[in-house]
């Protein structure tokens, strides 16, 4: 289980002083009695006051009593009433000297057990527990507190079943011992019984040499700066000090200033390779200089391309050249080298006996029978020079034309 230290306790003698100073062997009960009569009194007879602690300091025939208080005007009173009837009270408690002292708050908000009476009193005036709770704590925070939290415990409400509520904002460092931490517990007497109220005020760390002397500035660094010195021993150190300081301080600047970035170092060790296989370029089919032919001007073109100028070179080389019987006699159409050369003349030849191979399921050859017997004159052939034309009266063997024969639609 949790084993909870009182805040102010925890750090007596680090950053908190002891708030009853004196020593006693024999007397302490008696001593120890007092004290608590004497806070008693100050807190029934100053409950008005805002009363935050009392501190007791004994001599050998005096007795110290100093109230810290939000209130300084209330325990003086209207010309030191107040101040010397307390005085009074507590000289008849003790049977030494008493000595009454008096401090202000200047900042009643940071003060844990003036943050506690004040919701208290709230609490005491049927005001909603959590109003009063938020509303203290956005007080705090605004007056310079770096973390505060509040809690209940009781029969909040009027409830019957009693249960505990608490908020909280910033931060509550309890264990750290230099935290200057403000803690206070009261009890609110209400009409359905006792409420109490506990705070944590964490005002900062507390950086004076003495306990008590808390600061809630933030932390000075750690590292002062150098004292000024007379500019004579200055320039004499550094002018001994340069030639060994500037080599290593070139050094690391050619070092830092010169990296190698890590992009163009990867991109040299892992070079890009292309992967993607060759693509194989077409052949070109060779085509032999023929004079006088039109394959000297044309340039050659690829077999996939050259189906349709096949068709066209095909219609000019009509079969019925060589069938005719005058075009077999006329010497010009057996000496012209054009007719057997033409690389179109070949291209067809190539192509055309595919063709008709994939239209053998189709109708086209049944077309194609039917038209040969025709009686149309075939056109002459306009590579022979000088030949004459004749009409073609011979039908096709078989009655099936030929390879090189062109189709009815194209004749």
């Amino acid at each position: 289980m949790g084993h909870k230290v009182h805040p102010y306790g925890f750090r007596i003698g680090i950053i908190k002083p002891w708030l009853a100073k004196w020593y006693a062997d024999r007397d302490y009960a008696t001593l120890l009695q007092e004290d608590m009569r004497i806070r008693e009194l100050v807190a029934r007879q100053l409950s008005n006051a805002s009363v935050s602690q009392v501190e007791i300091e004994r001599g050998i025939n005096h007795v110290t009593v100093t109230v810290h208080t939000a209130k300084p005007g209330i325990v003086i009173g209207k010309g030191g009433a107040n101040v010397e009837a307390l005085r009074t009270n507590i000289g008849k408690l003790t049977s030494k000297k008493v000595k009454l002292e008096i401090k202000e708050i200047l900042q009643p908000e940071l003060d844990g057990m003036l943050l506690a009476q004040n919701v208290a009193g709230q609490l005491e005036r049927r005001i909603a527990f959590r109003k009063a709770i938020k509303q203290s704590i956005q007080r705090t925070i605004k007056a310079g507190a770096k973390g505060v939290k509040i809690q209940v415990s009781g029969r909040l409400g009027g409830s019957e079943m009693s249960r505990t509520e608490w908020d909280k904002e910033g931060r509550i460092p309890l264990g750290t011992l230099r935290a200057d931490i403000s803690y206070g517990v009261v009890h609110a007497h209400t009409t359905y019984g006792r409420i109490g109220v506990k705070a944590w005020v964490y005002r900062g760390e507390q950086l004076g040499d003495r306990p008590g002397s808390a600061r809630t500035e933030p932390r000075a660094p750690r590292r002062a700066a150098a004292p000024a010195r007379s500019r004579a021993a200055v320039g004499g150190r550094a002018a001994a000090a340069a030639p060994t300081a500037e080599a290593p301080e070139s050094r690391a600047a050619t070092a830092i200033e010169e990296p190698a970035p890590p992009s163009e170092a990867v991109e040299v060790m892992t070079p890009q390779v292309d992967t993607t296989p060759p693509v194989a370029e077409p052949a070109e089919p060779a085509v032999a200089e023929v004079p006088g032919t039109e394959a000297e001007t044309a340039p050659a073109k690829p077999a996939a391309r050259a189906k349709a100028p096949a068709r066209r070179s095909a219609a000019k080389t009509t079969p019925a050249a060589k069938t005719t019987p005058a075009a077999k006699t006329t010497p010009a159409a057996k000496t012209t080298p054009a007719a057997k050369t033409t690389p179109a003349a070949k291209a067809a030849a190539s192509t055309k006996p595919i063709r008709a191979a994939k239209a053998a399921g189709s109708t086209k050859p049944a077309r194609a029978a039917k038209a040969a017997p025709s009686t149309k004159p075939a056109r002459a052939s306009k590579t022979t020079s000088g030949a004459a034309t004749a009409p073609n009266t011979e039908p096709a063997a078989g009655g099936e034309r030929s390879a090189d024969e062109p189709n009815g639609k194209e004749s």
